[in-house]
C-alpha cells in the first residue's frame, strides 16, 4: 500500500492539490516574489518545476484560496484578491515553421479573447496580445498578470538557423515588447525559460526586470533542497529504502549520487531534480529519468558545432560568470548551453578571483551525456557494446584489469575503420584525441557496473575505477610509452588520494597508437 501520491504525471497545481499528491511548499517565496517585484524571470534545466511554479503563480492570482489551505502562503495573504491572468505556455511552439508558430500563438491568443473580446482590425499577435491586456483590465477593474513559460522554446532548435532564427526572434521580440509597453496595465509578469538571448530585446528593454536565476534566495525555488529532503520528504525516502531494502542512510546516499548536486547561484542550495527524484520514489527503483524524458538529439546538435571540444572535460572548468551565462547564440563553446540546459552546474565560487567552477551535478546526468555520445560517436551495435562493457566490467570485479583492456582492445578493433570520416563534425579532431575520447566514453559507461571517475582539468588520472576491493588509476598516453604514463601518475601523485582507502591500489599506463587507431600495450604496478 503506497503511502504517497507522486505528481510524475502532471504539473498542474490544482490537479495536484485536489488530488491530494505531494506538494512541496515553496508558497512563501512565491508571495515575496508577488509582492516585491512588478517583471521577474527565472531560467532553469527543463523537468525542474518551473512550470508547477507558473500554475502556482496562476492559482495565487486567480484567487484559488482553497488549492492554498495548509501551506504557507496561508499566513501571508489577507487580501486574495482575483486578478485576470493570461498564462501562454510558448513550449507549444518548438519545433514548429514559423507560420506554424504564429497560428498556435494565434490560438493560444484565442482562447482569452473569448473571454475578454478582440477587435477584428488587430492583426499582428503583439497587436492582438496588447489589446486584449486592455481588455482584460477594463472587463474586471483590475491590473493583469502575465505568465510567460519557456519562453525561449521557439528559438532552442533555431540556433545555427540563422534566416529562421531571426524571423522566429523578430515575431516574438513583437509579441514580447508589449510588456514593456503595456506596463502601466500588467500587476505582474513572471517569465520563465532554459537560457537568455541578447538579442530577443526583452531583457534589454525591461529596465525593472528582477532576474533571480543567479539569487541565493531563490536558489531553492524549484527543485527539491536537500533541507526539504531531510525534514518533508523523509518520510517519503523511508518508504522508498524499504521497498529497495535498504537502510535509509543507504537510500539518502543513492538519491544524492544521482539526483543531488545542482547549484544555481554562488551560496546555493543543494537541490536535487525534483522529476527524477520523484519518478524515482514513485516507481520504487534508481533509474536515470532526466535524461530519458527527453532527447538528446539537441544536445548532440550543439556538439556539432563545437568539433574542437571535448564535453566530458568540462567536468571541473574554471570560469567567469560571463564566460558560462553568456547567451547561447553568443557562445565560442558549448558550456554556456550545458550549464543554462542542466548538463552542468556550479560546483564552487571563489569570491577572491570572482570565478566559478562547474562538474557534471550527478551520477544520472553525467551517464546521459556519455550516452548520447556512445551512440553517436561509434554507430555500433548496442548489443556487442554492452557485451564487452559487461565482460570489462566483471574482469575489473575479479581485480583483472589485463583481461579487462583485452576486451577493451578488441573491441574498439571492431568499429568501422572510417568511424571518423563519417562524422563530418569530427573533422577538426586529430584521430589521437578522437580515440582518447571513446576511450573516455567506455570508462565511463562501467558507471553502471563500477564507480569509474574521467579526467578532469582538476589535475585527477584520466581514469580512475574503483570495485568493491580494487581502486584502478589510468593515465592514457597516445604515441607515447607506458612508462611515461606510469611517471606521469606517479610525478602528478594520482594515487595519493586513495592511498588510505583500504582497498587495492592498481597502477597503469596504457599506450595508443594514432597509426592503429587502437590500444597497443600497458603495464599495470601494484602498491
Amino acid at each position: 500500500m503506497r503511502k504517497f501520491r507522486y505528481p510524475v504525471d502532471t504539473d498542474q497545481f490544482q490537479k495536484i492539490r485536489e488530488q491530494g499528491k505531494l506538494y512541496v511548499d515553496k508558497t512563501d517565496m512565491m508571495y515575496e516574489l508577488a509582492n516585491e517585484y512588478e517583471y521577474v524571470f527565472l531560467a532553469r534545466p527543463r523537468r525542474f518545476g518551473k512550470s508547477l511554479l507558473c500554475n502556482t503563480f496562476k492559482a495565487y492570482f486567480k484567487g484559488q484560496k482553497e488549492l492554498f489551505e495548509g501551506l504557507k502562503v496561508m499566513e501571508l495573504e489577507k487580501e486574495w484578491k482575483t486578478y485576470p491572468v493570461l498564462h501562454f505556455d510558448m513550449s507549444d511552439l518548438k519545433n514548429c515553421t514559423i507560420p506554424e508558430a504564429k497560428s498556435k500563438l494565434g490560438n493560444l491568443l484565442r482562447d482569452y479573447e473569448k473571454i475578454y473580446g478582440r477587435e477584428a482590425s488587430d492583426e499582428t499577435p503583439g497587436a492582438r496580445f496588447r489589446t486584449l491586456i486592455h481588455h482584460a483590465e477594463e472587463q474586471t477593474g483590475e491590473k493583469v498578470v502575465v505568465i510567460l513559460d519557456e519562453y525561449d522554446s521557439p528559438i532552442m532548435r533555431l540556433l545555427y538557423e540563422k534566416e529562421q532564427l531571426e524571423q522566429m526572434r523578430s515575431m516574438l521580440r513583437e509579441f514580447y515588447q508589449v510588456l514593456k509597453k503595456e506596463g502601466a496595465y500588467l500587476r505582474f509578469v513572471f517569465i520563465t525559460g532554459v537560457t537568455k538571448f541578447s538579442q530577443l530585446s526583452i531583457f534589454s528593454e525591461l529596465n525593472n526586470l528582477r532576474q533571480i536565476s543567479m539569487d541565493d534566495d531563490y536558489s531553492g525555488i524549484c527543485g527539491i533542497t536537500q533541507e526539504e529532503l531531510d525534514t518533508t520528504l523523509r518520510p517519503c525516502v523511508e518508504e522508498y529504502a524499504e521497498n529497495l531494502d535498504i537502510t535509509t542512510n543507504e537510500a539518502y546516499a543513492l538519491l544524492k549520487k544521482n539526483y543531488d548536486g545542482y547549484h544555481f547561484s554562488p551560496k546555493s542550495k543543494d537541490v536535487y531534480a525534483p522529476f527524477s527524484l520523484l519518478r524515482a520514489f514513485d516507481g520504487r527503483n534508481t533509474g536515470h529519468y532526466w535524461f530519458e524524458s527527453g532527447t538528446s538529439k539537441s544536445l548532440i546538435e550543439h556538439l556539432q558545432h563545437h568539433p574542437e571540444f571535448n564535453p566530458l572535460d568540462f567536468d571541473g572548468a574554471e570560469l567567469s560568470i560571463n564566460a558560462f551565462n553568456v547567451p547561447c547564440e553568443n557562445a565560442s563553446t558549448p558550456i554556456p548551453l550545458l550549464y543554462q540546459s542542466g548538463y552542468l552546474t556550479i560546483a564552487s565560487y571563489d569570491k577572491d578571483f570572482d570565478t566559478y567552477t562547474l562538474h557534471f551535478p550527478n551520477y544520472e546526468v553525467r551517464q546521459g551525456m556519455v550516452g548520447a555520445l556512445t551512440s553517436y560517436l561509434m554507430d555500433s551495435d548496442d548489443l556487442e557494446r554492452d557485451a564487452a562493457v559487461l565482460a570489462m566490467a566483471r574482469a575489473l570485479k575479479k581485480s583483472d584489469l589485463s583481461t579487462a583492456l583485452i576486451g577493451l582492445r578488441s573491441w574498439i578493433a571492431s568499429l568501422p575503420y572510417d568511424i571518423i570520416t563519417k562524422k563530418e563534425w569530427m573533422a577538426k579532431k586529430t584521430r589521437e584525441a578522437f580515440y582518447k575520447l571513446i576511450l573516455y566514453v567506455v570508462f565511463s559507461l562501467l558507471n553502471s557496473k563500477v564507480d569509474t571517475e574521467v579526467k578532469s582539468i582538476l589535475g585527477r588520472a584520466d581514469v580512475v575505477i574503483k570495485t568493491d576491493t580494487d581502486i584502478f588509476v589510468l593515465e592514457l598516453k597516445v604515441d607515447d610509452t607506458v612508462e611515461n604514463a606510469l611517471a606521469q601518475i606517479d610525478d602528478k601523485g594520482y594515487a595519493i588520494p586513495y592511498e588510505a582507502d583500504g582497498r587495492k591500489v592498481t597502477k597503469c599506463g596504457v599506450s595508443i597508437s594514432s597509426e592503429q587507431r587502437n590500444i597497443t600495450n600497458w603495464r599495470i604496478v601494484s602498491d
